[in-house]
């Protein structure tokens, strides 16, 4: 005990004694190093860059005043000639204003207000929370066939402050982008009057965006009718099933497309309204050209079950079902492949893969929980209606018998089937139920059907007459196939008779329906008229005193 003191003062001591080593502070991670900002140009002392959100909305206030000549010292212009810095400065800062105000939807609330740039949010997923930044993207555009980042950055020289600005990148690219997102060549005429800001937007904006909305409306109207007019010039051809069905989506994609050309090429709105009529309008696209492939396939589809399949019943032969079945299962994956396909144009148009992969991934397990929660019954559904269209348990015109309903298999669709039963209701049935309760298939290897019908008949019944009587009845009948089925069978007897069961085979369960019928009142018919006797009685035992002298008695009541 006394040796571990003595070591615990002596290391104490040791500590104290020993000078403590000087720290260097490491500020790489903080900001850049740079000789001078903006050489030959002396900044105002009133102006405040020292955080992001500072700095832009300096930016922002003093261009929208019309104060290029300060607003200029928020870009860094160390890369432009030193004897015409300042002119070029202002230029560059009014052109940077104008695509800002156009391009750029800054939300305040997410840029930072601390001078080291640092995510504190500690729920947020960016791996850079809690990591002081010294760099940070604005929005990236494109510029023809390549894409530009709007950059700011802090630096610092040796004796200032550390300071955000504009990235000399960001500044060198403003031409260019004042070229593609800048006024366009009719801002020039408008009065000033139309220029000035009303609930954040300029005056001419809340006049040109109806307008631009209707030209598209317009737009997409005279496509559909043209669309539409010119289907019926082809008569009952391929062309028209496909056009008659396409008109609405083309019409769809032209409106788009008219909207997004006039926003290109005529019209520049500010960025919140680009922000979201673009993605709007590369939806509405997408989805157009989707409904389009998707309605021209449901005409095929229309066409070959007229052509092949005729009306929906079992009729048909077992590879003209399974063929309308295949063109169904067809549809179900196109329509999947262009849904993925539909989804990954918009997020590449969007450039929305950048910001969300990291979401994306860091969320994809509670995702996976709250969709596999929420889209249990839809996506069960839709397996289930795959696995019929790969193992086809049941195809399109098979005839089944579903909890005591004999159906027609009508529609197959993604998350349901329809079946229509033989007084033609219809019946909605979900697709996942469907196949995990047992079912009858009429039809699954021959459309061939045996009916039979039972009678129950007094026990002084000739089965051999009825045997022959019923032969010469189905034999006669139209619907009857295969004579050598034709079967009289006696399968239950009981104390009031015995139950007397009639087979015979149909080309068809259409068939076999009527045909079993008939047969039925055929046979009930003969009995009636040849042989009422045989028709079932209830006997009674008579047990009383008198009649136990002279032996029981039984009497037979009808």
């Amino acid at each position: 005990m006394h040796l571990a003191r003595f070591l615990s003062a002596l290391f104490l001591l040791l500590a104290l004694a020993v000078p403590a080593l000087p720290q260097s502070e490491d500020v790489s991670d903080r900001w850049y190093v740079v000789e001078d900002v903006n050489a030959g140009l002396d900044a105002p002392d009133a102006l405040d860059r020292s955080t992001p959100r500072d700095m832009l909305a300096a930016f922002v206030d003093l261009t929208e005043a019309g104060r290029a000549d300060l607003a200029m010292h928020m870009l860094d212009l160390s890369r432009l000639p030193e004897e015409n810095r300042a002119a070029l400065g202002e230029i560059r800062a009014r052109q940077l204003s104008e695509v800002l105000f156009r391009e750029v939807w800054l939300r305040w609330s997410s840029i930072s207000s601390r001078p080291d740039a640092m995510i504190e949010d500690g729920a947020n997923s960016n791996p850079m929370v809690g990591k002081p930044r010294r760099n940070i993207s604005l929005e990236i555009l494109e510029v023809g066939d390549r894409t530009v980042d709007i950059r700011i950055y802090r630096v610092k020289t040796e004796e200032g402050d550390p300071v955000w600005l504009f990235t000399p990148q960001t500044v060198e690219a403003i031409p260019r982008l004042y070229e593609a997102y800048g006024p366009r060549w009719f801002e020039e005429y408008l009065p000033q009057s139309l220029r000035q800001r009303l609930g954040g937007l300029r005056i001419w904006e809340w006049l040109g965006f109806p307008l631009i909305a209707g030209m598209a409306v317009l737009g997409g109207y005279i496509v559909y009718r043209i669309v539409g007019h010119v289907s019926t010039m082809f008569g009952w051809t391929p062309a028209k099933w496909l056009l008659s069905r396409a008109a609405m989506p083309l019409g769809i994609v032209a409106g788009a497309g008219l909207a997004q050309t006039l926003l290109a090429t005529t019209i520049s709105f500010s960025g919140p309204i680009s922000s979201l009529v673009s993605p709007a309008l590369i939806i509405a696209m997408v989805v157009g050209v989707a409904m389009a492939a998707l309605r021209a396939i449901d005409a095929v589809l229309d066409k070959v079950t007229e052509r092949y399949v005729g009306d929906i019943d079992d009729a048909q032969s077992k590879d003209e079902r399974q063929l309308y079945t295949s063109i169904y299962a067809v549809r179900r994956i196109v329509l999947l492949i262009t849904v993925a396909i539909g989804i990954g144009l918009v997020l590449s148009e969007l450039n929305l893969f950048a910001s969300l992969g990291l979401s994306l991934l860091a969320s994809a397990g509670v995702l996976t929980v709250i969709l596999g929660i929420a889209g249990q019954t839809v996506l069960g559904n839709i397996l289930a209606s795959l696995q019929i269209a790969l193992a086809k348990p049941v195809r399109i015109g098979d005839a089944v018998l579903y909890e005591g309903n004999w159906a027609y298999v009508e529609a197959i669709f993604y998350t349901y089937l329809r079946l229509r039963t033989w007084d033609e209701r219809r019946l909605i049935v979900p697709v996942k139920y469907f196949i995990s309760h047992p079912f009858e298939n009429w039809s699954m290897q021959d459309a061939r059907m045996v009916r039979t019908f039972t009678l129950r008949l007094d026990h002084v019944a000739d089965v051999d007459m009825l045997r022959d009587k019923f032969d010469e009845i189905a034999r006669a009948d139209e619907d009857v196939t295969e004579p050598g089925q034709i079967k009289t069978l006696v399968l239950g007897h009981g104390e009031n008779g015995m139950e007397v069961t009639f087979y015979a085979m149909a080309p068809n369960p259409s068939a076999a329906w009527g045909m079993h019928a008939r047969l039925r009142e055929a046979m009930l018919a003969y009995i009636r008229d040849e042989h009422p006797e045989w028709w079932p009685r209830e006997r009674v035992r008579d047990v009383s005193e008198n009649s136990s002298k002279n032996g029981a008695s039984t009497q037979a009541f009808d």
